[in-house]
C-alpha cells in the first residue's frame, strides 16, 4: 500500500519585518545626532547670527516678543524704563546665557530693553523654532530648563541681597558675579567697561556711594580699577565679614 507524501505548506513570500529593537535603536541614534552646541553656533531655519556694536539696541521695551537670544560673545544689559523715564538695570548677561525667553510664556511685547554693553554676537532663534526644539529634543530642553532655574535662583538671591545686605556687600557681590567668580575655567576675568552709574542702578544706590566703595576696594587690593575692572579672590572677604553691630539712633540716616 503506497503512502502519499505529506503536503508541505507553501512558504510565505511576505516581506520580513524589521526587528522592533533595531528600529528603536535607529530612532535613538537619530535623536542622538542633535548637537545643542552646533544648533546655537550655526545659522539655519528660524535662527540667525546677529552682531551688535557697543550700545546698540537689540530690542526695545514694547517691541514684539518673537524670539529668544543666545549670547555667543560679549555682554548684554537688560533694563526697564519707568513712565517717569527712570531706568533700572535688571541684569547684565554674558556668554552662554539666554535672554528674551519671556515670549515662551505668552508675553506678546517686550517688558524690558536689551542693549549691547560691549560688542557682542548673538544667535537669534525665532519663537516657533525654539518651541519646536524644546518639544523634539529632550537634551536641549533640559539645558534650557537648567538655565531658567539658575536665572530664577539668581533673581531670588538678588532680592535677598537688596533687602538685607549693606551697599558695600551688594557691590562686592555684583562685582564677583560680573567677574564670573567661582565658575570653572573662568577665574578672575577682566570686566567690560561698566560705568559706576550702571553699577549703582543694579544695586539700588547712588553713584557717589559706588565711587566710595570702589575706591575702598582698590586701596585694600581687592580690585584693580583703571577704566576696566579686575576682581581678585580677596573681595570674597567682604561678603564673609560679619556686619558690625550698630546702635540705632532715631532720625539718623542708615549707612545703606
Amino acid at each position: 500500500m503506497s503512502r502519499r507524501p505529506k503536503s508541505r505548506a507553501p512558504k510565505s513570500r511576505a516581506p520580513k519585518q524589521k526587528p522592533l529593537k533595531r528600529v528603536e535603536s535607529r530612532k535613538a541614534a537619530k535623536r542622538a545626532l542633535f548637537d545643542a552646541a552646533e544648533f546655537l553656533a550655526t545659522p539655519g531655519i528660524g535662527r540667525d547670527i546677529v552682531r551688535y556694536s557697543k550700545k546698540a539696541v537689540i530690542f526695545s521695551q514694547g517691541d514684539d516678543a518673537d524670539a529668544v537670544f543666545y549670547i555667543k560673545s560679549g555682554k548684554v544689559k537688560v533694563a526697564v524704563l519707568s513712565k517717569q523715564g527712570k531706568e533700572a538695570v535688571v541684569a547684565l548677561l554674558g556668554p552662554d546665557e539666554f535672554f528674551g525667553e519671556g515670549c515662551l510664556i505668552g508675553q506678546q511685547k517686550r517688558l524690558a530693553t536689551a542693549s549691547a554693553l560691549t560688542e557682542c554676537e548673538t544667535m537669534r532663534v525665532a519663537k516657533t523654532e525654539i518651541q519646536r526644539v524644546l518639544i523634539d529634543e529632550s537634551g536641549f530642553s533640559q539645558m534650557f530648563v537648567s538655565h531658567i532655574l539658575e536665572r530664577s535662583a539668581r533673581v531670588q538671591e538678588d532680592l535677598v541681597d537688596q533687602l538685607f545686605n549693606s551697599t558695600e556687600k551688594r557691590l562686592a557681590r555684583l562685582l564677583l558675579l560680573l567677574a564670573n567668580f567661582g565658575k570653572e575655567g573662568r577665574a578672575e576675568p577682566i570686566l567690560a567697561k561698566i560705568n559706576q552709574e550702571t553699577l549703582a542702578e543694579m544695586i539700588g544706590t547712588t553713584r557717589s556711594r559706588v565711587s566710595h566703595f570702589m575706591n575702598k576696594f582698590r586701596k585694600l587690593g581687592f580690585i584693580e580699577y583703571n577704566g576696566q575692572i579686575e576682581v581678585h579672590n580677596s573681595l570674597m572677604g567682604v561678603l564673609l565679614a560679619e556686619q558690625p553691630r550698630t546702635v540705632s539712633v532715631p532720625g539718623a540716616n542708615p549707612s545703606q
